[in-house]
């Protein structure tokens, strides 16, 4: 690898993670608000971790921790990609 490959956009990266992860828990709510006891499970799993969050509730801390966890997916393939490999 001579270092030219691919670096992700950070920002962009975070941003989509994070409107895509906000977006998977507002469908799954508003499913379960449609059709009692879907996704129950996986919904309290989320407020059990996002503070704030409740089933029913707006994605806001949701997509704030989605954000977060693209950048730091983007940074870290941003340095391994740099990384030179060592072999044959």
């Amino acid at each position: 690898m001579n270092g030219d490959g691919i670096r992700f956009n950070i920002a962009a990266l975070a941003l989509a993670v994070g409107l895509f992860w906000g977006a998977a828990i507002l469908i799954v709510s508003a499913a379960n608000l449609l059709w009692l006891g879907y996704g129950r499970l996986f919904l309290d799993l989320a407020g059990s971790i996002y503070p704030g969050y409740r089933p029913g509730g707006g994605p806001g801390s949701v997509i704030a921790d989605g954000a977060a966890a693209g950048a730091v997916i983007g940074w870290m393939c941003n340095t391994l990609n740099e990384t030179p490999v060592v072999g044959p």
